[in-house]
Parts: C-alpha cells; structure tokens; sequence
C-alpha cells in the first residue's frame, strides 16, 4: 500500500488545534460545573495565588513549610545515610536495626502526627519529626542497598593489589552506592512534602497545610488549589533539581 504523505502545515494546523488542559479545566469549571464551591477555574486559581502573595500571606505559608521542611528532610538524610553505611558495612547492626526499619517503615507514619503534636506542641518540631519518620526509611533502605550491590569480585580484585579499605570504600563502593542514595533522597521529597502538610492539617498556627485547611473550611475553592499548585511546584522544582544533580555526580547511569 502506498503511503500519503503528511505536510508538515497539516501536522501544525493538528497540533495547533489541540485544546490545552488548562483551555478544558476552565472550560469545564465555568460551562459544566459552574459551581465555585466544587472546582475552581484555573483563572480564578492564578487570581488568588497573585493576591494571596500580594498580601505578604502566602509567603509566610511558604516560608513555615519551608522552614519544617528543609529541618526534617537534611536530619533524616544524614541519619538515613548514616545508619545505612552502619548496616551495610556491620552484620550486627544490620540485625539490630532491620527489624525496626522494616517495622517502622511499614507503619503508617501519618497516623502518627496526632500523637507528635500532642508531644511536642503545635510549633515546628512536630512536624519536622514527622518529616524525619518519612524521609529517614527510604534514604536508609537504598544506602544500604546501594552499598550491597558492590562486585565482590571488583572489591578482591582491589585487594589484591593492595587497596586499603579506606581507598576501597571511597574508590568503589561509595560511587557504587552514590545513584541508590539519590533515588533514596528523590524518593523523599514527596514524601518529606506530604509529611510538612499532614502535619499542618492536624494543628498548626500557619504554612501550607494550614492554608488548605482553612481554605477548605471556608469553601474558598481557589486558595485551597493556590496551596496545592504551590506545593507541587515544589515538588517538581526538587525532583528537577535532584535529576540535574544526578547527572552531574553519576553521569554513567545516563549511558
């Protein structure tokens, strides 16, 4: 069969006339919801982020979360990186702390930010503790991994030549482990952003979480879609920034 061959005008004009997601949620928020109560357009969202920031609330918000955030995510990265190098390099911390990470990381970590405000009060820590129960398991998990997934035969080969152990960690197992740690940290990020605003929602005097919440109280559909839209920006400028980073210290896993 002969084929027919496709201009590109044709293929343009096809493109071009592709209504854009965005085009469809107002279209739809305004001919076949209707209802601010139940969906926001996205004009009204955009109209209420530039308020709220004109009014200087929306980066206090932001700067909380940011704040509860960026304390928790860097304690558990450095503990998760950390306890990870323990468990890989020590079979007896590996049976020690197993039983607990396993256990701990299969525990509904959320449920339990009633009980850490209870503790700790409604101010920052709590929620950086609650951050710091969800971002620690995975960086932990893949460090260990990372570290384990060494050639043993590479490692006796070094030795062999007279490597020392320390030439040998810093040499081949750290770079060995270098993308496992950084799939552990990417993994994190949303979960370490879906701590900061559970713990919000519980009881928090401001950030995004708090936001939200109001916002849903109140029925105030376009400032609870300005918190959500601001927090997965955040979450996509992090990942971003971790797939750029990635490809600078490991560029060998792109290959």
């Amino acid at each position: 069969m002969e084929r027919v061959p496709v201009k590109r005008d044709q293929c343009r004009r096809r493109t071009r006339s592709t209504p854009s997601p965005l085009l469809l949620w107002e279209l739809a928020s305004r001919l076949v919801v209707a209802n601010a109560l139940f969906l926001a357009a996205p004009s009204q969202i955009f109209a209420a982020i530039a308020a709220l920031a004109d009014s200087g609330e929306l980066w206090r918000h932001i700067s909380i979360s940011a704040v509860e955030f960026a304390l928790g995510y860097a304690i558990a990265s450095l503990l998760g990186v950390v306890i990870g190098f323990a468990m890989a390099e020590s079979p007896t911390m590996k049976r020690v702390l197993q039983p607990w990470i396993s256990g701990l990381y299969a525990t509904p970590t959320i449920a339990l930010a009633p009980l850490f405000i209870l503790w700790l009060g409604i101010g920052i820590w709590s929620k950086v503790l609650v951050v710091i129960f969800l971002v620690l398991f995975p960086v932990t998990i893949n460090t260990e991994a990372g570290l384990r997934t060494t050639s043993e035969r590479l490692i006796e080969m070094l030795r062999s030549f007279g490597a020392t152990p320390r030439q040998i960690f810093f040499k081949v197992s750290l770079p060995s482990a270098v993308p496992f740690i950084l799939a552990g940290l990417k993994l994190g990020i949303g979960r370490g952003l879906i701590g900061v605003v559970v713990a919000e929602l519980f009881g928090s005097r401001a950030g995004l979480g708090r936001l939200i919440a109001q916002s849903a109280d109140a029925f105030n559909m376009p400032d609870l879609f300005a918190g959500v839209i601001v927090l997965a920006a955040a979450g996509i400028t992090l990942t971003a920034g971790f797939g750029w980073l990635e490809n600078r210290l490991v560029p060998w896993t792109k290959d």
